[in-house]
């Protein structure tokens, strides 16, 4: 199995379309060294909380960041974001959310559940890129964990 505990980029996309174009914006941005990509809410939290397929990793797996989808099969984006924050050696990784939803309820409910950003992914791929770009540049490189 490969070394999951590198990831520094934990991808939670349910639509292989985004998930794509997400990749190759970090791609363009050379942000994709250490990128996991899980389809689901489930995946995410197995990944995180070494359950299922990845059993087998250390525990003290931590992303650098988190880019999490809202609207997720399984388990509801917010839901794992609420696992997340809730727990404390996983809440202060930074979970940003990269969604569609562009509704108040959602970024209001986001932030209170502790989010530390909330994105609306734009529809043109430059701008898509360009989102990216900022995102990798603050979280990977000028924030400090």
């Amino acid at each position: 199995m490969e070394n999951l505990n590198q990831v520094e980029i934990l991808l939670v996309e349910d639509n292989p379309r985004d998930a794509e174009m997400t990749l190759r914006a970090l791609r363009k941005n050379h942000l994709t060294n250490k990128v996991l990509v899980v389809g689901d809410g489930e995946q995410a939290l197995d990944y995180l909380y070494t359950r299922g397929k990845y059993a087998e990793q250390d525990y003290d797996c931590r992303p650098k960041i988190i880019l999490l989808d809202l609207k997720l099969p399984k388990v509801d984006g917010k839901e794992v974001l609420c696992t997340i924050k809730s727990d404390p050696d996983k809440k202060m990784i930074p979970v940003i959310a990269l969604t569609s939803s562009r509704e108040e309820r959602d970024i209001f409910e986001t932030y209170q559940l502790g989010v530390n950003s909330y994105i609306v992914k734009p529809v043109d791929f430059d701008k898509f890129v360009e989102a990216v770009n900022e995102i990798g540049l603050y979280w990977l490189l000028l924030n400090q964990q």
